[in-house]
């Protein structure tokens, strides 16, 4: 399964934050005009998925082993501490993601806000003047009197 199909705990998240829904922030990042922002926020929202996929597979295989129908016998501590020790790398992972995901989305401006792409810098108007016409070589200089 892709995982834009697979549901994550922040999809609520990026629809507000985007302001439409999953499907149609995938059809926008295909195209040419995909701001920065929704990529990398679908970016994560993918790794994110996969990160709650392997908790719920550490979980699931967690329960399978010590379900009260189980045989006890097959129980192995090794078995269970390296679930444990999956499980922590995994909710560290999705942690990780969704705090991410999380600042991403608080960080955006508002949806249908344009001011991301058309940003307009007013600078100073520069005026300039000539400078003053160079005076003949002799200017002010102080004529010879002749006799």
């Amino acid at each position: 399964m892709s995982v834009a199909l697979k549901p994550t705990g922040q999809d609520e998240a990026l629809t507000q934050a985007f302001g439409t829904s999953l499907s149609e922030l995938y059809a926008q990042a295909a195209g040419p005009e995909a701001s920065a922002a929704l990529l990398r926020a679908l970016e994560l929202r993918s790794w994110l998925a996969v990160a709650e996929e392997q908790v719920a597979r550490v979980r699931d295989r967690i329960h399978d082993a010590t379900a009260a129908d189980h045989d006890m016998g097959q129980l192995l501590a090794d078995d269970l501490r390296f679930d444990a020790q999956w499980m922590e790398a995994a909710l560290s992972a999705r942690d990780g993601y969704a705090t991410a995901l999380g600042e991403l989305l608080r960080t955006m401006p508002p949806p249908g806000d344009s001011s991301e792409r058309t940003v307009q810098l007013a600078g100073p108007k520069l005026t300039t003047t000539l400078p003053p016409a160079p005076a003949p070589a002799r200017a002010g200089a102080a004529r010879e009197r002749r006799l």
